[in-house]
């Protein structure tokens, strides 16, 4: 596919599954791009003269807007993404798209006071880490992760429902601008101008994940942005973390069903570093590069292992803490469990 035809395509700003299946009918971006021009696919008035504008027109509203375009095989265009199903062939991009896999930290806008001081931990946690921070710029979980890792000197990726040049919400403004500043990005598959659709917010989900190593759900209701992300993250190969709340608490309700399902639990910030730094693919941070071998589980299991309740008594932590740490600490591939015996190794 020529990569005019593939930007035109982009510059349509067609949900992606549409355009996957329309790539499929007509076997080419060119070959789609001809039937919005012709009207055999009919699209709205103002993506139809999108497709209509010469490439070299197109390339001007990017370089108006301050926007690059990255597709996918171009050499900056984050092989972390470029591998998986249903990635973005093109990714309009203000500012610097780190080349690394990121955290993604998500939650509902209707968040309490308590899940957005989190985030904000979360998101200083992270930077303080060195890794990066990529959330939606959304009220609420995604606002306040960015915002606590703006504040702690992070390079952070906003990924827009909209056009990478229309900030949504409005009063995120100051967010937007702090993270382009501070050498992070603002990403989005849609072209500049494009404006904040409802329809477009649950595929952008889809790329938050996949520019992440990991993805952590502060709060969320069992609907919601979030836990399209979290099963983005599933789909992906993602490590998926939650943050457990009060059972009769509605914005806890969903983290608590994929704690249950299988999300790792994380209880504050120190305690997502340790465990990013043990069971995803990010390189450890220096301060947390010893933690697994200094963590007293491991250091209390010997050579011929010990029950959960043996290893309770002689670190001295409670039997969940034990089993908490016994489950990182497998997926590090540091022990395993036999016949209900803790040992060392797989």
């Amino acid at each position: 596919m020529s990569r005019d035809d593939r930007l035109r395509l982009a510059f349509v700003g067609m949900h992606p599954a549409r355009r996957g299946a329309l790539t499929e009918k007509y076997g080419s971006a060119g070959a789609v791009v001809r039937a919005v021009e012709s009207g055999a696919e009919p699209v709205p008035a103002a993506a139809r003269a999108a497709a209509l504008q010469s490439p070299g027109r197109l390339l001007g509203v990017l370089r108006d807007a301050g926007v690059r375009p990255l597709m996918n095989g171009d050499p900056e265009y984050p092989a972390h993404l470029a591998v998986l199903p249903g990635a973005p062939d093109v990714l309009f991009v203000r500012g610097e798209l780190p080349p690394v896999p990121g955290v993604a930290v998500v939650g509902t806008r209707r968040s309490t006071g308590y899940g957005r001081s989190l985030a904000a931990a979360y998101g200083s946690a992270i930077a303080d880490a060195g890794w990066v921070v990529v959330s939606g710029l959304a009220r609420g979980i995604d606002g306040a992760a960015h915002r606590g890792h703006v504040a702690a000197g992070g390079v952070g990726v906003a990924v827009l429902g909209s056009g990478p040049d229309v900030v949504y919400p409005p009063e995120h403004r100051d967010l937007h601008d702090a993270l382009l500043s501070g050498g992070g990005a603002v990403v989005s598959e849609y072209p500049p101008g494009v404006p904040p659709n409802g329809w477009r917010f649950p595929p952008r989900n889809r790329i938050i994940s996949g520019l992440s190593a990991a993805v952590v759900v502060v709060e969320a209701p069992v609907t919601g942005g979030a836990l399209v992300t979290a099963a983005a993250a599933l789909d992906q190969g993602r490590t998926l973390f939650a943050v457990p709340g009060d059972v009769d608490r509605t914005t806890s309700r969903g983290c608590n069903l994929l704690i249950r399902d299988g999300a790792i639990p994380v209880l504050d910030p120190g305690d997502l570093v340790e465990a990013l730094s043990l069971v995803s693919s990010l390189p450890r941070p220096a301060a947390t590069r010893n933690a697994a071998g200094a963590d007293p589980v491991l250091a209390a299991v010997g050579a011929s292992g010990c029950t959960v309740e043996e290893l309770a008594v002689k670190t001295g932590l409670d039997a969940a803490d034990v089993l908490r740490r016994v489950a990182r600490l497998e997926l590090a591939g540091l022990l395993c469990r036999r016949g209900g015996v803790v040992m060392r190794g797989r």
